[in-house]
Parts: C-alpha cells; sequence; structure tokens
C-alpha cells in the first residue's frame, strides 16, 4: 500500500515526486510510502527546447531533463520507487484505498496523482466522468483535461499538470506538480500549511 502514488514522469509529474521525496526528514512524511509510475504517454518534453525557463541553461533539451529528472530522484531521494515501462489501464476505488491496475501489476495507494498531459485519447479506465474539453488550449487542438476543484478529482484523486488544466508551459506545469504535493504534505500534517525548503 502506497501512501501515495503519481501517475506521470513529465514535468509535473517528476516535480511533485521530488517535492514530495524531499520531505522525508519531516516526523509526518518520516513513515510514507511514495512512488511513481513513469511511463504512460509520450511526453511533450521529448522534442522540447528550452530557452525560457528561470534555473534551466538556455539550449536544454526537454529529453535530457526526463533522463536526469530520473537520475535526480533516485540519487537524492531514493526511498521514492520509481516504476518503469508500465502503463496504467485502469483507476478505482476511493480515498485510503484506490487501486491502479497497469498492464503488468496491481498496485495500492492511499492517495493518487494523475500527472499526465492533455492529449488524447486517455485511456485509463475509471476516469471518464471527468474528462472535459481544455479550458486552456487552442479548440483546434482538441486537448483534454480533468475536471477538478483546485487540483482535487474527488478525494483523494488529485491531478496536476497540463490535464488539470494548465497551460503547457513548462514552469506552470511544475508549479502545479508542486502544489499538488506541498498539499498532500499539508494532509499529512494534520491540516498544518506546509512547504519543504533546503538551506546551506
Amino acid at each position: 500500500m502506497f501512501d501515495v502514488l503519481v501517475i506521470g514522469g513529465g514535468v509535473s509529474g517528476m516535480q511533485c515526486a521530488l517535492v514530495l521525496g524531499s520531505a522525508k526528514e519531516k516526523p509526518f512524511a518520516a513513515d510514507k510510502k511514495i512512488g511513481v509510475i513513469l511511463h504512460q504517454k509520450t511526453s511533450h518534453l521529448q522534442n522540447a527546447l528550452f530557452n525560457n525557463v528561470l534555473g534551466l541553461p538556455k539550449g536544454k533539451a526537454g529529453a535530457t531533463i526526463l533522463e536526469e529528472g530520473k537520475a535526480h530522484l533516485q540519487e537524492v531521494y531514493p526511498h521514492v520507487e520509481q516504476i518503469a515501462n508500465e502503463k496504467v489501464c485502469e483507476i478505482k476505488g476511493e480515498v485510503g484505498n484506490f487501486e491502479i491496475i497497469t498492464n503488468k501489476e496491481t498496485y495500492y495507494s492511499k492517495l493518487v496523482v494523475i500527472a499526465l498531459n492533455y492529449s488524447k485519447p486517455l485511456t485509463i479506465d475509471g476516469l471518464e466522468e471527468f474528462v472535459a474539453p481544455h479550458p486552456r488550449a487552442a479548440v483546434k487542438k482538441d486537448r483534454l483535461y480533468l475536471k477538478n476543484d483546485d487540483h482535487v478529482v474527488k478525494e483523494g484523486l488529485y491531478v496536476c499538470g497540463t490535464i488539470a488544466g494548465w497551460r503547457s508551459q513548462f514552469s506552470i506545469a511544475a508549479g502545479s506538480g508542486a502544489q499538488v504535493a506541498t498539499d498532500i504534505l499539508t494532509l499529512w500534517n494534520d491540516g498544518n500549511h506546509t512547504k519543504v525548503h533546503d538551506k546551506i
């Protein structure tokens, strides 16, 4: 049983996992089991080139960020379990007992974060009732999102990044993932607002 399982290893999913992982020294997060399923859809980062993101050197390739992100997470927060080469087929259940069925395994988690891109189709059974046209994408692109209230689709089921209804911009997706992570940390911290910063 995971305490939280993030589905998607792009910008928002990896940022969410990094922030969750970084809270391991906090008493309320020390015993939490955190996982991220990395392979779900082809990330839009594969073809991206970044010149306008604070903290990234100009000319940084998105494909490089994907690989570096996995290595960074493994090196700095190895307690976050990375699940590669699996595709989520179905999500069912409710807060405290979600069942996440992939093409290879079945996982259980108290909380779930959907961090996929906003392209069609969304092939995960159990999410159909939440799918709607994307509110911040050009109509001709025919993008989708999961209806949510401040990143919450339903109790215990979160969404972040472009599929949460945000524009496809690196810093926006990363911020959305970080926001969801801090909301979950706040939940674990008995509702006391929580953020995590390392200091020199």
